[in-house]
């Protein structure tokens, strides 16, 4: 009785199989980048909230919030143009 150190899948070769995944590795990719596109928005939304919030939050945390709110606008708009540019 021979021995095989493993079994290959005749009803999808190697190549089809790596071509597969790697095409549901990038759909699932696109799926998590737009995810973080959304979470961008909603945090670049509460930093600017909290920014004008007044008096309720203190100076340091609408500081920090006014500063934060470029950069995550920033972030948000190079990956919405990263992802324009590989589709």
């Amino acid at each position: 009785m021979p021995i095989t150190p493993f079994k290959i899948d005749s009803t999808e070769h190697f190549a089809q199989k790596m071509l597969r995944l790697r095409q549901e590795a990038q759909v699932n990719a696109r799926e998590h980048t737009a995810a973080f596109i959304n979470a961008l928005e909603q945090l670049e939304a509460l930093a600017a909230a909290i920014a004008e919030g007044g008096e309720a939050y203190s100076v340091g945390v609408r500081e920090t919030a006014r500063s934060l709110a470029p950069d995550l606008e920033g972030a948000r708009l190079n990956v919405t143009s990263i992802m324009g540019r590989a589709a």
